[in-house]
């Protein structure tokens, strides 16, 4: 048995309206997810991430075909598969900004069938788990959006789920944060806890997930592992370089066999060659300007995405 299935499935939106037109979220899409296992789900605003979470965690109900929690239909089985799945919506949904943190926690264990001294261990627990618990006793309203992402996360783990649902679980915390929740994940696997992730942030999907799905307009484009889907972009070199001379950037841009060269963010120049031996002419370039901040990378995650999706979505709305 898997941790999810999902097959053919589709949504529709605008179907039976008059005069509306049919928008399909997710078309045909096959899905299977292990025990035990992360799984990433990246692709731009619109592709049916949120879509296919909604149906997963029977919020929504599929147009056709199937999907399945634990063997459970989430159709025709709601009950049993609510049982066994936690849920992580970003924003304020689901949080109650007048009660505190600790408070929201109890109710929700409440819901889950906690009562008494087993219900105060839990929401304790996780209120430390989470980094919450000196705050446990501050209104919801008064926290910043990625404290409130980290009571999401401890809500959804207050009724000890075997299959866990995130979607854009990061957004609004701090570095510091972010790199806490990847070390929750860490730890949500090695408890044999099944993860469905979905983000923006290819750094994230490559550092916690064990295999990422890539979607977009509502069909699914490939599944692998993050360092195999690197494989589908070009085989080109890059050549990283900082504090590089304006006369050397000149000649490395004319270079036969250089593809681009452009600035990054960071001011750091980037360089991509066709092959090695390209890429061994622009070091002895650079060397020879008297360049020292040097560094060489293969194709990751973010250019396997680039390359098949483009740039539609990629900052978070």
């Amino acid at each position: 048995m898997s941790a999810i299935e999902i097959r053919a499935l589709c949504r529709d939106y605008g179907v039976g309206r008059a005069g509306d037109k049919r928008t399909q979220a997710l078309s045909d899409v096959d899905l299977t997810v292990e025990l035990g296992e992360v799984r990433g789900l990246v692709g731009p605003n619109g592709a049916g991430k949120t879509t296919l979470c909604k149906i997963l965690s029977t919020v929504l109900e599929a147009t056709s075909g199937s999907a399945e929690v634990l063997g459970h239909d989430a159709a025709t089985d709601a009950a049993a598969v609510r049982r066994h799945i936690g849920i992580v919506f970003g924003g304020d949904r689901g949080l109650y900004g007048r009660l505190n943190a600790r408070q929201n926690l109890r109710f929700w264990a409440a819901m889950y069938g906690l009562h008494g001294a087993p219900l105060r261990l839990r929401v304790d627990e996780l209120l430390e788990r989470l980094g919450l618990a000196d705050r446990a006793g501050d209104r919801v309203d008064t926290f910043s959006r990625g404290m409130k992402q980290r009571l999401h996360l401890a809500r959804g783990l207050v009724g000890d789920p075997r299959v866990l649902l995130l979607d854009e679980p990061t957004v609004g915390m701090d570095p510091v944060a972010a790199r806490d929740f990847r070390s929750l994940v860490g730890e949500m696997r090695a408890e044999g806890r099944t993860v469905l992730i979905t983000t923006h942030d290819m750094a994230e999907a490559e550092a916690v997930c064990d295999l990422v799905t890539m979607i977009d307009r509502g069909r699914v484009l490939l599944t692998d592992t993050p360092s195999a889907i690197g494989e589908v972009v070009p085989r080109h070199e890059r050549v990283v370089a900082g504090a590089v001379p304006e006369q050397t950037r000149q000649a490395l841009a004319v270079l036969p066999g250089v593809v681009s060269v452009e600035a990054e963010p960071s001011g750091r120049l980037r360089v991509e060659t066709a092959d090695s031996s390209v890429t061994r002419t622009v070091l002895r370039l650079l060397v020879e300007a008297g360049v020292s901040d040097l560094s060489t990378q293969r194709p990751n995650l973010e250019d396997a995405y680039l390359h098949l999706i483009g740039d539609r979505g990629m900052a978070v709305g």
